[in-house]
């Protein structure tokens, strides 16, 4: 129960740093959310959002730091 209770604040620690450098990226101008590759679709009653080039950018920044972490780390 010890090792459930100390993954969970590790998540909840987790998310709480993505959401922080969110909103300090919103708050600094950076484009997530509208890089090209984002796509949006507006219906009458449904609006639909796919951000396929920011998930691609997050990815290849995330790749790079922890392949520089792990390396690093050897």
């Amino acid at each position: 129960m010890v090792e459930m209770g100390k993954a969970l604040v590790g998540l909840g620690l987790l998310l709480l740093v993505v959401g922080a450098g969110l909103i300090l990226a919103g708050r600094m101008g950076w484009p997530l959310g509208r890089l090209p590759g984002d796509f949006a679709w507006k219906g009458k009653h449904v609006q639909v959002f796919f951000p396929l080039g920011t998930s691609i950018a997050i990815s290849i920044v995330l790749t790079i730091a922890l392949w520089l972490l792990f390396r690093l780390r050897r």
